[in-house]
């Protein structure tokens, strides 16, 4: 099993849902966060300077059998892309055991 964590713009997120449920990743937490980016300067709005360092963003943490890793990937890559600075990082980590809290049954199949 795969543990997959993105950072991704909060814009992109219905697009992202989207397409991981179309690649059969039915279920994952998210939740909204803020970060530290390059960007060093502000943006002016109505005489008030507001700082951009500060970004906000939505982080997804998505496990998913590892037959299911690749497409999980390429859907978050596709969708969530806008091909500018600040779209977001993905990260893989391996997942030792999972255990149906329910029904105590451990492994794979858990996650269906």
């Amino acid at each position: 099993m795969k543990k997959i964590e993105a950072i991704i713009r909060k814009s992109k997120f219905s697009a992202v849902k989207k397409a991981l449920h179309e690649k059969g990743v039915n279920f994952f937490s998210y939740w909204d966060v803020t970060g530290l980016g390059n960007e060093k300067h502000g943006h002016v709005y109505r005489g008030v300077s507001y700082s951009t360092s500060d970004i906000q963003r939505r982080y997804l943490s998505i496990v998913v059998n590892d037959d299911f890793e690749q497409a999980a990937i390429s859907a978050i890559l596709e969708s969530g892309a806008t091909g500018e600075v600040g779209d977001g990082k993905i990260f893989v980590s391996n997942v030792e055991e999972a255990y149906r809290i329910r029904t105590g049954k451990k492994g794979g199949d858990t996650l269906n």
